[in-house]
This record gives C-alpha cells, sequence and structure tokens, in this order.
C-alpha cells in the first residue's frame, strides 16, 4: 500500500503534529507500508529553516524508512495572521503541484490549519484517489478562541471551506470524542464517516528517567521544586496567567518554561516587569532534550486559555509526561481534565483562575510520585497501537 501524507510540519521540528505524523508513519513502515510525507523545510516557530536544510523548490530525504518530500513555501515565524495565511496558501499551492506526480493508493491530509487538506482535496479529485481528512483542531473556531481575529466574512469565508472539506473527505479522523460528536451534532456528519484516533505517548522514547543532576545544577535548580512547560509559546496557551501567578508562590517554586512562539517576546518581557526570580525561560530544545529537561521536573503544567472551543481539545503533552512519570498541573477543562481525573495522573484547576491554581501547587507539593497512576493511561494510550488502527482504516475499503 502506498499513502501520500501532507503536512506543514515534521522532524526536526518537534510540535505536536510533526511528532504525531512522524510517530504514524514510522510505524506504518515497519507494517511494508511506502510512505511519502510532503511537507515543507523546517522552520517551525520561529520561521528560519533549520541548519542544514535550504528552503529550495524541491528536496527529498529519508528518514526511518519515510520518504521525504520538502516543497518551497513562503516562510514566516508564528505570528501574525496574514503572515501565516501567505505561509499556508503557499504549501497549498506547492503540495498540490508536487503531489500530481507522487503515486499513491490513499492521501492524507492534517488539519488545523486546512489550507493543507485543500490541497489533499485537490489531490483527490486530479488523481482520482480517496482522501482523509485529518482533524488536530477545529479551525477556524481556535482562532476565535484566542482573539487573534474576530468573527467577520473572513472566518464565515473559512467555516464555508472547512465544511466543505469535512463532507468531500472520504473519511475523517479526529483526535477527541468531543470533535466526533460535535462533527455529527453541528455539521450533520455521518458518525460511520468519523474516526476517533486519540494521541498517545511514544513509550519507546519517553519512559521514567532520574533526574538530570548536572542539568539541575547548570540550571540553579536544586532544591527547587519545579513546575515545567515545554511546548509552544502561543496565545492559546495563555502563560501569561502562570506568570501572573507565579509571583505570588512559595519561593521554593520554580517555574521552567522551555519553547518558542507568537507571544515568547511578550512574556520574557513580562517576566522582566514582574522581576519574577522563581522563573526560568529557555530555546526550545530537540526531543531528546525535551527528555533530559522533563526529568528533571516535579509537575508538568499543561495550560489553555478559557474558552468553551478547548474543552474539546486533549493536549498531547499530557501523553509524554504520563509516560515519563510526571504528574500534570491541568489547566484544561472538559475531556482533558476527564482524563486527568479518571485516571488519576495529576490535578486540574479551572483555566484563569489563580486560586484553583496555587492550591492545585501546594496539594502538588504535599503528594508523592506513588500517589499517581500512569500505567493504566500508557496501556490505554499507547502510541504504536494507535498507529495500526489509523493504518488499518487506510487500508479499508
Amino acid at each position: 500500500m502506498k499513502i501520500l501524507f501532507l503536512t506543514d510540519n515534521f522532524p526536526p521540528e518537534v510540535n505536536a503534529c510533526a511528532t504525531r505524523t512522524y510517530e504514524h508513519c514510522k510505524e506504518w513502515v515497519k507494517k511494508d507500508v511506502e510512505v511519502t510525507v510532503l511537507t515543507c523545510a523546517p522552520n517551525f516557530p520561529q520561521g528560519k529553516v533549520y541548519e542544514g536544510y535550504k528552503n529550495k523548490l524541491f528536496q527529498t530525504e529519508y528518514i526511518e524508512g519515510i520518504k521525504v518530500i520538502r516543497v518551497w513555501t513562503y516562510i514566516s515565524a508564528n505570528k501574525g495572521f496574514i503572515k501565516r495565511i501567505i505561509d499556508y496558501t503557499s504549501f497549498m499551492i506547492s503540495s498540490f503541484f508536487v503531489g500530481l506526480f507522487i503515486k499513491t493508493d490513499v492521501i492524507v491530509a492534517t488539519s488545523p490549519q486546512f489550507f493543507t487538506a485543500v490541497s489533499g482535496r485537490w489531490l483527490s479529485f486530479w488523481k482520482r484517489k480517496k482522501w482523509v481528512m485529518e482533524v488536530r483542531d477545529i479551525w477556524p473556531e481556535s482562532i476565535k478562541a484566542v482573539g487573534a481575529m474576530e468573527d467577520s466574512w473572513i472566518i464565515r469565508f473559512f467555516e464555508y471551506l472547512e465544511l466543505k472539506m469535512y463532507k468531500s473527505a472520504w473519511k475523517i479522523v479526529v483526535v477527541t470524542d468531543s470533535f466526533k460528536a460535535k462533527f455529527v451534532k453541528e455539521y450533520g456528519l455521518e458518525k460511520s464517516k468519523i474516526e476517533v484516533i486519540k494521541n498517545g505517548a511514544n513509550l519507546a522514547l519517553f519512559k521514567p528517567m532520574v533526574k538530570s543532576e548536572s542539568l539541575l545544577e547548570k540550571l540553579n535548580l536544586k532544591g527547587k521544586f519545579v513546575i515545567g512547560y515545554i511546548g509552544t509559546h502561543g496565545m492559546a496557551h495563555n502563560l501569561g496567567f502562570i506568570l501572573d501567578c507565579a509571583k505570588d508562590v512559595d519561593r521554593k517554586v520554580h517555574f521552567l518554561f522551555i519553547g518558542d512562539g507568537a507571544e515568547k517576546k511578550a512574556l520574557v518581557t513580562k517576566k522582566k516587569e514582574l522581576n519574577l526570580q522563581n522563573v526560568t525561560m529557555l530555546s526550545p530544545v530537540d526531543k531528546k532534550g525535551v527528555k533530559e529537561y522533563t526529568s528533571i521536573l516535579d509537575v508538568g503544567l499543561v495550560n489553555l486559555k478559557k474558552s468553551p472551543t478547548f474543552m474539546s481539545v486533549i493536549p498531547s503533552k499530557i501523553f509524554e509526561l504520563a509516560a515519563m512519570h510526571k504528574p500534570i498541573l491541568l489547566g484544561v477543562q472538559g475531556e482533558s481534565k476527564q482524563i486527568i481525573e479518571d485516571y488519576n495522573i495529576g490535578i486540574a484547576f479551572e483555566p484563569e483562575n489563580k486560586l484553583e491554581f496555587i492550591e492545585g501547587i501546594e496539594k502538588m507539593k504535599k503528594s508523592k510520585n506513588s500517589d499517581w497512576n500512569f500505567d493504566k493511561l500508557l496501556k490505554d494510550f499507547n502510541r504504536e497501537d494507535l498507529a495500526d488502527r489509523m493504518r488499518k482504516l487506510l487500508e479499508s475499503k
């Protein structure tokens, strides 16, 4: 079987999209599936092409048996609505024209920015092949949720395109039960058309490990209770709220932020303005670095802006933290909160509720690692099993 997978992000980028796509494709290759990934030069989130790559018209490499074709795009940092739209549409056009020359049995295009899905739909039409739309985030609803853009004719046009994509796809793969319920109830889509394949943990990569003493010493964090956030610093993550709270917590509690994004510069400025001595902010690291930095955490932080839209999402950080046996302090309601509480892997607080956030920290400080139960979640959300489920879906008639 041949699969053509369209994605805007792929390793060496380390965001949720790149990780999920890579880990699924890697498993499919092991099952003798011929996988071609159509993507762009790695540049997320800073909008700078990674060392060793160029933003060329066309370039090919192989990563663990996956054929990766990178096409030219207009590259911009992960901020600024207009520039990002140009970035997205340039990938849509480039991937479409290159995709015309790639042999495949099925096409998969992953969102949240559904310009990638538009390319998948076009290729499906011209190549007469079925296509699958993978929806990891509901876009453009999430744009409105973070306040990046108010409701307008542009948003309504995007919503029109969104519905067209859903209806034209052979199958839709979503990452939460809430997404499926919404698509059936609000968009009138058939249940049988939608498959829920959630994110999970790569248990071969992420596993419990002793704290890196050298890293603790390097960061001057020995004897501290470390709460860490590793990932994109975007509008949706509302890390400014965490900084506002940091000045009022126990001085032995230290916050470690690792990553970049649209809000990083503003957050660094805010940290300086508040004169926060218990906050360390570092640049992004690769997957190996993520493991090492996660090892020194006492608690992993997962936080999103308070919005009904985010009640239906499950941040992938939850699974990586659980795989390394790190309890989670969760500022997300809905399905994510249900997972945290059902599996007993952390404490949830109401998003943007300072009192509950600080109370959650105090409870975490008093807890022991033996208080949490990670094994059941890791069994239910093993990335290998989830990848195999998706492969079987793509191979079905």
